[in-house]
């Protein structure tokens, strides 16, 4: 994948590749980003969305989605996976807006 920072994350920490977060740990919890081709396969592994709990509800992140057991224990599996957060991250990406012509 080449290389990959580690930043600070709110109370964890983002793992970021060329400037795109596509990853974050949180409370020993490693969470990948999908996007609407990727979250079937999440689902159908059993993982759940990143959440956290306000004063008034819990709040559901469905474009983070807990990495799959499994991966955890093999680094090509896991290597496999986090490739395909990165194309979602990269994905979801805004194009840079262009300054009108002067």
């Amino acid at each position: 994948m080449g290389p990959i920072e580690v930043k600070r994350f709110f109370g964890g920490f983002g793992l970021v590749q060329a400037g795109v977060q596509f990853a974050f740990v949180m409370k020993g919890t490693l969470y990948l980003r999908v996007d609407d081709a990727t979250r079937p396969d999440f689902e159908r592994l059993g993982a759940v969305p990143f959440s956290y709990a306000t004063s008034a509800s819990t709040v559901k992140v469905a474009s983070y989605y807990e990495a799959p057991v499994d991966a955890l224990e093999d680094p090509h599996a896991l290597r496999d996976w986090a490739t395909k957060a990165l194309a979602s991250a990269l994905g979801a990406r805004k194009p840079a807006r262009r300054k009108p012509a002067s």
